[in-house]
Order: structure tokens, then sequence, then C-alpha cells
């Protein structure tokens, strides 16, 4: 073969070759392409988001049956849904299934992870993918606000933090028994939704919190709880912490507690003398003498300070921050009065409160009305929980430590002591605009009256004999 022809033969073949290179090495340096572009990914439910190259694989019809039946693989691989709305799902290969949403924002391409098959079902993955495109189409960028909600989400309190949000910003600010409500919440709702989110909270599982108090005999314990957790809730709401309340619409469980239960003048003695055999601290028998003869509360009671008595001029100044109107309460002292403090003072001794617990600190009101039940008949007498724990020692009809001061009140406005009057006494305050803001007048002179009249008619009670008549007229 001559040198030409050797030439031209060399030259086709390896043209030929080139030909068959030049795809190759262009679908290498794709290749290369691919693996060489930034990428960034979250785990399990959290954002994901990454530069998608433009290659796409086979779309498939999505159903519960198809998604169920996709395989594991050595390498993780995507389906896409047939719709060509970018809604896809993607297998790990260990099994795990995560749908997926791929879009462009500001001229990128993205993708961001809707959330995990089978918790979430294809059906709420449609949703989430409508809600994300939606968003998309109003020129935000979804994957950013999944971010910010599963932020706000990881950091809205739970029921026990918002149990203490409010016991500090609302119930120690503006309620005398905030520990009450505190004991209350602690008891009976921290432990069984304290660690659930306040904002995933359902009207079903209060419910079923304030029915198990019902179911252990304690009806209007349920009544309180419910009332105490509907303005938690309430109190959520407007610090937006949630959007609405879960108590709407539920009703109180059991019977209200009486408030029209006045002791009557024959029980009035069995109370008296039913003290002395009852099983309780000497200072709690004084407390409740003291609540029937001034028809003070007994949360003012059993916090009273000495500094706040003065037995030589008989009064007792209630501070503003003990009494339930926020008003400073002046109480005319009677002899009773002074007697049972005087024998306070002997048990008390150093202590700076009138009714001191081994603490150092008060005794509880809460005390007082358990001091009761275990003493008295509480139900009837077919309940379960019907004989009291130390015995009956009144052996008179349920009543608490509050219908002793309705008593006093009572038994008042039977000795024709003006209304308004025993309303100051028991420091009342009286609706209307003149009272609230402009009468400052303390009533001392008539809150004083009707107090020794009403002590008049105790005595009288308690010993069978007549009261002297007094003039409440008179100058």
């Amino acid at each position: 073969m001559k040198g030409h022809d050797k030439f031209l033969v060399l030259f086709t073949a390896f043209i030929s070759l080139f030909n068959c290179f030049i795809p190759i090495l262009a679908f290498s340096l794709y290749l290369v392409y691919i693996a060489t572009q930034s990428a960034t990914h979250c785990v399990g439910n959290k954002l994901s988001f990454q530069i998608i190259p433009q290659i796409r694989w086979r779309d498939m019809k999505f159903t519960n049956v198809s998604i169920k039946a996709l395989k594991t693989k050595s390498g993780r691989y995507e389906e896409w849904e047939e719709n060509g709305k970018g809604f896809g799902i993607r297998v790990s290969p260990v099994g795990r299934k995560s749908w997926i949403y791929m879009y462009r924002f500001e001229g990128r391409a993205r993708r961001m992870t809707l959330g995990v098959y089978p918790a979430m079902t294809l059906a709420d993955a449609h949703v989430k993918h409508a809600e994300a495109r939606k968003a998309l189409g109003k020129g935000n960028d979804p994957a950013s606000i999944l971010t910010q909600a599963n932020k706000e989400s990881r950091e809205a309190p739970n029921v026990a933090q918002l149990v203490d949000e409010y016991i500090e910003r609302w119930a120690k600010p503006t309620k005398r028994t905030w520990r009450e409500d505190a004991r209350m919440l602690a008891k009976d709702v921290v432990p069984h939704l304290g660690r659930r989110k306040a904002k995933d909270i359902k009207r079903r599982e209060i419910m079923l919190v304030i029915d198990k108090i019902v179911d252990r005999g304690s009806p209007v314990s349920a009544n309180q709880t419910l009332r105490i957790i509907t303005k938690m809730f309430s109190f959520a709401v407007e610090r937006g912490v949630l959007d609405a309340s879960p108590c709407v619409a539920i009703k109180t469980p059991g019977k209200g507690e009486e408030r029209d239960r006045v002791l009557s003048k024959d029980e009035i003695p069995k109370f008296w003398t039913g003290l002395d055999n009852a099983v309780m601290a000497n200072g709690t028998k004084i407390v409740l003498k003291l609540l029937l003869v001034t028809a003070q509360r007994k949360g003012e009671v059993t916090q009273a300070e000495w500094s706040e008595i003065d037995m030589e001029k008989g009064w007792w100044t209630i501070p503003s921050g003990k009494t339930k109107n926020k008003r400073i309460h002046r109480v005319p002292l009677t002899g009773m009065a002074v007697s049972l403090l005087k024998e306070a003072k002997g048990l008390a001794k150093d202590s700076k409160w009138v009714f001191p617990s081994v603490k150092d600190q008060s005794i509880t009101p809460r005390s007082i009305s358990r001091t009761i039940r275990n003493n008295s008949q509480k139900r009837p007498s077919d309940h379960p929980k019907h004989k009291p724990p130390y015995g009956d020692f009144f052996e008179i009809a349920h009543f608490t430590p509050h219908d002793l001061r309705r008593t006093a009140a009572t038994l008042m406005a039977e000795a024709r002591i003006d209304g308004h009057n025993i309303s100051k006494v028991l420091n009342h305050t009286i609706g209307g605009v003149t009272d609230t803001h402009y009468n400052h007048y303390s009533y001392d002179p008539e809150k004083r009256k009707a107090l020794e009249v009403w002590e008049r008619k105790l005595q009288s009670i308690l010993t069978g004999q007549k009261a002297k008549v007094v003039n409440l007229n008179r100058k």
C-alpha cells in the first residue's frame, strides 16, 4: 500500500474513534458537574434543600399501595408523581421514606422535605405539598416558612411552662388565693398534661382530667379546677401563646357548692361547743370562732399579723395587699374578738403571725377547710367516703368556713342592721362610680355598732339568754 493510502486509512480511523469519544467525554464532564454541586441536608422531618441536578427519573402514579411497595436499593433514590408538580418521595438505603417537594425560588432550584411516611400519609403529604405551592405562588419560600414553623414549635411552651407563667404573671399579682391555683394545677393538671405542648391540647384531654377528679368523689374540686384551667388558657390566648382556648363549651361537671348555707340558731351552739372536743390545733379552733365573731374571710384571719392589731383601741387594720378588693379594711374588735386574740397571743408567743404554723409562717386557709371536713359530716351516709377521719364532733349538716361568715351577715340583717353597713363590715365592693371612686368614708362607727349588736346576739344564742335590745338610730 502506498504511503498516501496508508495516511487516508489512519486518518479515517482516527476520525471514527474521535466521533465515538466525544459523547463519552461530554457525558463524563456532565457527571463531574453534578457531583461537584453544593448541597445541604437536614435529618428527619426537618427542612432539607439542595441545588437540584437537571436530571429526572421516571414518573409514577402515587397510591398507598404503590408507596408501600417501594423497595430499598443500595443507594438513595427518588420517585416523582406523574402530575409534574414537583411532588415526590425519597427512599433511603435503610428503607426510610420521605415526602419531598422540588421547586425553583429566585432562580435557584430547591427541594424540601414535607414529612416522613407512614407518619405522614399520602393524603396529608398532598395537603402539605399544596400549602407549599400556595406559599410559593405568593412569592414566599416554602422552605423558609417551614423552618420558621419548626422553630416556633420547638420554642412553644408546654403545659408545665404555661402553668408557671400563669402563676407568676397573673395569679400572684391578682389573686390572694394564688397558692390554691398553684396547688390544684400541680396536683391534677401537670402530672397528666405537663409535657404536652400547650398549643396541642384538645378539649377532650381537659375533660378527661376533670372526669378523674369527679370520679374520686370531688365534684366541687373538679369545678374549681376547671375554672382555673379555663382562666389559664384564656391567659395564654391574651399572651399570644394560643390562638384559641380548648376550654370553650366545657360545662362544669359537678353540682356547685351550696352558697346559701346558714347555720341555724340551734346549730351555732353545737358548732361552738363541738370545737372543744374536735381533733385540731387550739389555734385553728380560735380561727373558726373568729370567723363567726368578726365575719371576715378565712384568708384574712389565718394570715393576720400582730402588727395589724391594736387590742387596746380595739381595731384590726387589714392591709390592701390582703383584701379581696385591694383596699385597706378596718375591722372593729368587740370584747369576744379581743378575748380570742389574747388567747391566740399566748399560743403564738414571739411569732409575727397571729396563727403561726410550724415553719414560722401563717397557717393556710386551705387547712381550715380540711380541718372542718375531718371533724364533721361532709357527705351523705351512703357515700363510700362518708366517715370523717376523726369523727363527727359538731353533729350538724356539712358547712364550710365561708358559711360562718354568711351566718354572721344573715343574723346581723335579722337584728335590723342596715344592709349597706353589713357590706362595709364584710368589705364588699358596692357597685357604682360614687362608692368605687369618690366615697372614701370609712364607716368605722357604723361597722362597730353592727359588730357590737352581732356580738350580743351571738352571746344570746350561745347562752340561751335574751339579748339586750339596742337602738341603732341612737346618736
